[in-house]
């Protein structure tokens, strides 16, 4: 399997390291944002690569994605923002079916690989409640997204669980040269990662003494088996944010490529995906081992 990176900031190195650590793949390149357009994918990537990981920032995705799809090129991305994840998908699966591709959207570990476990739980408690606490740790969306800000140098996002699915940002911004800090608070307030939750915005001399890349979640869910209350499900884990999210969209570039030989094309999001199908190795063995 030939896949591709776009892009080479934290989560396109951490990709580039499951790619090569992947008995069943090899590297067929990286492409940074300015050199892509349709005729480099044209002449130089279709038909010589499978599938393309967008390890770009959120916001970039859609185009992206949509050019590559257009020359039948699979993606996965980790696109982050959970309400606008089913437009995204509305907007990409014509484009994909009509040229044969298969785009996994979504592609991390939340949503993602979370989003996965939720729905087991669902399946497992019908009734119930599910909360999802992140952190504390590194939100690269949210980072990136402060980063975006005008008159912001350098960011840093992190997210403070406060239990029942409910957090804070603490944000922390270096500030260009010039830059008034009230601006930048009141635009980085509006933006829409932050508009939802309690942030706090707090000017520092330099980010890089801050900086850590650490994150987690506890997933907790209290349901209902058929008549019977009282079943709760716990699921936690420390990570590094960008490794996890490197390695969980090459194992869903595994997953788009088997589905894209198979005949499947479209765009889909994990919990639609089979979870053998992001595993390397046959069929029978996989179920040998762990069935």
């Amino acid at each position: 399997m030939k896949v591709a990176i776009l892009g080479y900031g934290n989560i396109g190195r951490a990709a580039e390291q499951a790619i090569l650590s992947a008995p069943d793949m090899e590297l067929a390149g990286i492409y940074h944002h300015g050199e892509i357009n349709d005729q480099l994918v044209k002449n130089q990537m279709a038909g010589r690569v499978d599938a393309v990981l967008l390890c770009t920032p959120t916001r970039e995705v859609p185009r992206f994605a949509e050019l590559f799809a257009q020359h039948g090129i699979c993606t996965v991305d980790s696109f982050d923002i959970h309400g606008q994840i089913y437009d995204l998908r509305s907007r990409l699966m014509p484009v994909c079916e009509q040229n044969r591709a298969l785009s996994i959207i979504s592609a991390g570990w939340d949503p993602g690989t979370d989003s996965m476990v939720r729905a087991l739980l669902l399946a497992m408690a019908p009734k119930g409640l599910t909360y999802t606490n992140f952190g504390p740790g590194r939100s690269m969306g949210h980072t990136v997204a402060a980063k975006a800000i005008k008159g912001v140098k350098n960011a840093l996002s992190m997210t403070i669980p406060l239990g029942t699915g409910i957090h804070r940002r603490m944000v922390y911004v270096e500030l260009e040269e010039g830059a008034d800090f009230k601006t930048v608070e009141a635009n980085l307030l509006a933006d829409d990662y932050f508009a939802h939750d309690e942030t706090h915005v707090i000017p520092v001399d330099c980010i890089d003494t801050l900086n850590n890349v650490a994150h987690g979640v506890n997933l907790v869910r209290s349901g209902v088996s058929g008549a019977t209350h009282n079943q709760r499900f716990e699921f936690n884990m420390e990570i590094d944010n960008p490794a996890l999210t490197g390695q969980v969209m090459v194992s869903c570039a595994r997953a788009a490529i088997r589905m894209q030989q198979r005949g499947e094309y479209g765009c889909r999001t994990m919990i639609e995906l089979r979870p053998i199908d992001l595993l390397p190795g046959k069929t029978e063995n996989l179920i040998k081992s762990i069935v």
